[in-house]
């Protein structure tokens, strides 16, 4: 667990950096900076792009962690990198002709009840091409076991510059017209700067032949297109069927309390960047006993550490509204529901990985194709019928189910599980903590109000944690950042 720990903490480092910068953002800057359905707007383009981006990239960004470990020789590694390069520009080509021939019907459908969508829909298109490029690269560099320099271009980055785009909108420089230009330039630039870092770590050797075991890779690429885009499915359908539903300042609303929720994912996604490889060496390598350890370490890690981010979330979130715009309302049970699947999610720890990894992808795409139904189905009925909250409760149900029949298929096909009495201790510690000071409040300015209740919360459950001895891994760094305390 040494390299994971190190460069968790890098990645939770730069994540955290991002997910405050994205904070200022999505809370302040935006809601202040912007008029509500031009938020709405960016928000829905952003998330009907994440919606393609899976399917343009192929699948290969997966592929190319699962199969890379698996080659020891350099032409058939060439070989596979060259397929796995090429493949998304294959896909992109028939998403573009298929785009033009049916624009007309494309763009009546998107913006069937928003018309301010119509002269930005081309934009869906670019930004999915970026996203899904960066994640080929990003994955170029995972397997390196070099996770960092991804991470930050991918939490911080774009983050930075749209905090730049948002200030420049503000003193008139930019005109929202502009600042969409300019964003989707942003998505382009992180694209390029990333295929130059993949290819200072493993220079590409183009070789236009098919590796040997290249029906196998295509095969997985296939089944892989859509069992990988259930997560990002999950994700981004609920804003893009609130904008098809309702009036689109209703996706800046949503939106504004999913991100407040999404702070939980911090540990995971910082974690995940170098688990996912491991997991895949692991399994190459028939490391059973390895994985089972790397497993539960990873459920207990990430219980504990996105539990105290859903009670820091819960317990100042009342605060945290009476500085945004009255017009944001506090949508408390999407932030409580979305927050909850985001728990159970990080609970799970790498089972993804395993899933995805190992030679039983293939039943995630007959879930994956059970899960999308059930989430349109759930979302139409929801928002239909109970409006905004309707979207969180489907991603809940939707997210609850979708793990449950990940972890029944891990268990029987590997016989193991993620779960010991310490993840019931933990969840515990995290019901006591949110009902203990979710009612108690300051009497000071909101912000002040945060800063020392989330100081308070985060000494008195650090605490709890090192003294219940919860996780291992946790208890030695707080011990060595005691020790330097000390020692200073």
């Amino acid at each position: 667990m040494g390299v994971v720990v190190n460069q968790t903490i890098k990645n939770v480092i730069v994540t955290c950096l991002g997910f405050g910068i994205g904070a200022i953002n999505t809370l302040f800057l935006f809601t202040n900076f912007m008029q509500e359905e031009y938020y709405g707007l960016i928000m829905f383009l952003l998330s009907t792009a994440s919606l393609v981006w899976p399917l343009m990239a192929f699948g290969v960004h997966n592929t190319l962690v699962k199969f890379f470990s698996s080659y020891t020789d350099t032409q058939q590694q060439d070989r596979f990198l060259t397929l796995v390069l090429f493949l998304p520009i294959g896909m992109a080509l028939f998403l573009g002709v298929f785009g033009t021939l049916f624009y007309k019907s494309i763009l009546e459908f998107l913006s069937k009840k928003n018309t301010i969508v119509a002269p930005y829909v081309w934009a869906i298109f670019v930004l999915a091409f970026a996203m899904s490029y960066f994640e080929v690269f990003f994955a170029w560099s995972k397997v390196k076991l070099k996770s960092v320099f991804g991470n930050l271009m991918k939490e911080l980055f774009l983050r930075v510059c749209t905090s730049i785009l948002l200030l420049l909108l503000y003193y008139q420089v930019l005109s929202v017209r502009q600042f969409i230009y300019f964003m989707v330039g942003a998505y382009v630039v992180r694209m390029i700067i990333m295929k130059f870092y993949a290819f200072r770590l493993h220079p590409l050797k183009l070789r236009f032949r098919l590796p040997n075991n290249y029906k196998v890779v295509l095969q997985y690429s296939l089944l892989i297109l859509i069992a990988g885009s259930v997560a990002t499915l999950l994700l981004d359908l609920d804003k893009t069927m609130i904008g098809y539903y309702l009036p689109i300042e209703n996706v800046a609303k949503y939106g504004m309390c999913g991100f407040i929720a999404s702070v939980i994912i911090i540990p995971s996604r910082a974690m995940h960047q170098i688990t996912y490889p491991l997991t895949a060496k692991l399994i190459n390598e028939k490391s059973m006993d390895q994985l089972h350890v790397l497993y539960k370490k990873s459920s207990i890690n990430l219980l504990i550490t996105s539990g105290l981010l859903f009670v820091l979330i819960l317990c100042n979130v009342n605060q945290l509204f009476e500085i945004i715009p009255d017009q944001y309302e506090l949508l408390i049970w999407i932030i409580i529901l979305i927050g909850s699947a985001k728990l159970f999610d990080n609970t799970l720890g790498n089972t993804n990985s395993i899933l995805f990894c190992s030679d039983y992808y293939r039943l995630v795409l007959f879930i994956g194709i059970g899960i999308a139904v059930l989430a349109f189905v759930l979302n139409t009925i929801f928002i239909t019928t109970y409006g905004i909250t309707g979207a969180g409760i489907a991603t809940f149900l939707t997210i609850v189910c979708y793990n449950i029949i990940k972890l029944f298929i891990v268990y029987t096909k590997f016989r193991i599980h993620p779960f010991s009495p310490k993840t019931w201790l933990g969840l515990l510690i995290v019901l006591i903590f949110v009902f203990g000071f979710y009612f108690w409040d300051l009497p000071f300015y909101p912000l002040v109000n945060i800063a020392i209740k989330s100081i308070l919360i985060g000494i008195c459950y650090t605490a709890v944690l090192y003294v219940l001895k919860v996780s291992e891994d946790v208890n030695v760094l707080i011990k060595n950042f005691i020790q330097k305390i000390w020692v200073k």
